[in-house]
């Protein structure tokens, strides 16, 4: 399992300052060019690619408010909640015709009742998109808002994946929150952390199959900077 620790220069270069206010610690970076900013086109002939932004790394880790979500993480985001171009129960997964509290349509968008009548009928794959668009600002603004110490790019993309499974709401308030603004020193701080994230995975009070796989997606993504959906 990774740790953490207070990483040396990876290329020979310094990082940008901290943050004020943000954790003096670190989580360790994989091996990657330091001091290119995700968007940011890398030197002729490098290895890393533009769907490549977990490869990037800074000593300090990147300020979240200048982070969204990368390539690679849109992608597996996508392809785990799914299309689905006509309207379901997220509960259930079965096709609803009428609104229910987790009517669902797109890429896990939740309808509200005043929006029933606009997608009641349907969705396009482009609609579907532009929604998905929409929805994950929240998520990625919730991660920016709430984390206040440095993150590698894979960091901050399990973290929006995770949030956009939990809501804003227990995002913010959940203990992986706290621990990682905690800034973790140890492995045992790191099992901690692993064990809160786990905790999420129940569905009306019940443990699921795919919330434990989801969770366990979401760290590899944390820890390891693996993109594998199960």
């Amino acid at each position: 399992m990774a740790g953490y620790r207070i990483p040396q220069p990876l290329c020979g270069t310094r990082g940008a300052g901290m943050d004020p206010g943000t954790s003096c610690l670190a989580r360790t970076p994989l091996p990657g060019p330091m001091s290119v900013m995700p968007g940011q086109q890398p030197d002729a002939g490098s290895w890393i690619r533009d769907t490549e932004w977990h490869a990037l790394s800074v000593p300090w880790g990147f300020y979240p408010s200048t982070m969204r979500l990368g390539p690679e993480g849109r992608a597996l985001l996508k392809s785990v909640e799914a299309l689905r171009l006509e309207p379901y129960d997220d509960q259930s997964g079965a096709a609803t015709a009428a609104w229910v509290a987790g009517a669902t349509v797109g890429y896990g968008h939740l309808i509200r009742e005043s929006e029933w009548d606009t997608w009641k009928g349907g969705i396009t794959e482009a609609q579907a998109s532009d929604l998905f668009d929409d929805d994950l600002r929240a998520y990625e603004d919730a991660v920016r808002n709430a984390i206040g110490v440095g993150l590698q790019q894979h960091e901050f993309d399990a973290l929006v994946v995770f949030a956009f499974n939990i809501g804003v709401a227990g995002f913010k308030k959940s203990t992986v929150v706290r621990l990682i603004n905690a800034g973790p020193r140890s492995e045992a701080d790191t099992m901690l952390l692993h064990a809160a994230w786990s905790a999420w995975n129940r569905s009306q009070g019940k443990v699921m199959r795919g919330l434990v796989n989801r969770r366990d997606c979401e760290w590899k993504i944390f820890t390891r900077a693996v993109y594998e959906r199960w």
